[in-house]
């Protein structure tokens, strides 16, 4: 049975090894776990087959799921066409622990 849970754990989305290993060699060399583990479930969910290396595709899923969790961790914001298509592709992960910002706009807004 603990096999099976380190299994699990491993692969996760059930997610092959393959997969898995891919998405792991785009992980950010300075880039904390907890983000990681998030992006990598954006990358995996997104995916579909695994794209070339230094393809249009790869880079475009790559810069999305660094858009996402730049947002989401560390509050940067986009315009709004990237945004809307980060968000979308990252429906359904379940954040956990992210810092809750409020914008300039919301400041303003409470001032007035």
């Amino acid at each position: 049975m603990a096999a099976g849970k380190a299994m699990a754990a491993a692969e996760p989305l059930g997610r092959t090894a393959e997969e898995v290993a891919w998405a792991e060699a785009l992980r950010g060399a300075c880039e904390p776990e907890h983000h990681w583990r998030h992006r990598r479930e954006f990358l995996l969910r997104n995916v579909g087959e695994l794209p070339a290396a230094g393809s249009a595709q790869l880079q475009r899923l790559v810069s999305l799921s660094m858009v996402w969790a730049n947002h989401v961790f560390l509050g940067c914001r986009y315009p709004p066409q990237v945004m809307e298509k980060a968000l979308e592709m990252a429906e359904g992960i379940q954040v956990t622990g992210a810092p809750v910002r409020t914008t300039r706009d919301e400041l303003v807004a409470k001032k007035g």
